[in-house]
């Protein structure tokens, strides 16, 4: 849960930072912080690889884990919940302030939440109690909320409250089954992790090439799944 208070913290803070002086930071300066975000997830993503003690195992997750997420369409039916989302509290709302602030509110939610990055982290604070990853991704959503607080205003700030549960839900219920999962299983699933936050920071970061990460979550389950298997057939 330390990731989590403290990703909800740097929301409060860029809210507030943006609400004061979102308007003052030029285009060029947030291009330079998102470039530094892009290379540090980069190098934290090859770090999480490296850890890995059988890369095959790794790489079969990957494939079949991918091929998974694009048969289901991981990505683009997250895509279409929040764009739903955002729909509906648009068409439900007249008043143009509640309007404002519910946009702002959901807006920084699905940002906030809905993506690999949350589950990874998540997984890794509730199974290790290593939440780096989420420090990373508190960062990266305290200078997000910046530039939203700027354009959208407090409602923004209240997305702390979705933080809290949902990706608080998941550290917990991950931490109530780290018992069934062995080292050797947390260490190919972070080394999966590693290769989606590698092309996290490519495709949103970086902007180097589209890569549709979210489609590669199934090899977070795969990974230690076919790790246990392995260990199984070996003893």
């Amino acid at each position: 849960m330390t990731g989590t208070i403290i990703n909800i913290l740097t929301v409060l803070i860029g809210s507030l930072l943006g609400l004061l002086f979102g308007t003052r930071l030029s285009e060029r300066v947030r291009e330079a912080v998102l470039s530094v975000l892009g290379l540090f997830t980069l190098a934290l993503g090859m770090q999480m690889f490296l850890k890995t003690n059988n890369a095959l195992i790794v790489l079969v997750a990957l494939v079949i884990g991918v091929l998974l997420g694009e048969w289901w369409h991981i990505e683009e039916r997250l895509e279409k919940l929040g764009q739903k989302l955002q729909g509906s509290f648009s068409r439900s709302l007249h008043s143009q302030d509640l309007t404002r602030f519910v946009e702002g509110f959901v807006a920084a939610s699905i940002l906030f939440c809905v993506g690999p990055m949350t589950i990874l982290g998540s997984l890794q604070d509730g199974l290790t109690g290593d939440y780096s990853l989420l420090g990373t991704k508190a960062v990266m959503d305290g200078f997000a909320s910046i530039a939203l607080a700027a354009s959208l205003g407090i409602g923004v700030a209240f997305s702390s409250l979705v933080i809290l549960v949902y990706q608080g839900g998941l550290s917990l219920l991950a931490f109530q089954v780290q018992n069934l999962v062995t080292p050797a299983m947390v260490s190919e699933m972070s080394a999966a992790g590693g290769v989606i936050l590698i092309g996290i920071a490519i495709s949103s970061l970086l902007r180097i090439r589209k890569i549709r990460s979210a489609n590669f979550l199934p090899a977070l389950f795969l990974a230690p799944l076919f790790m246990a298997l392995l260990a199984l057939f070996i003893t």
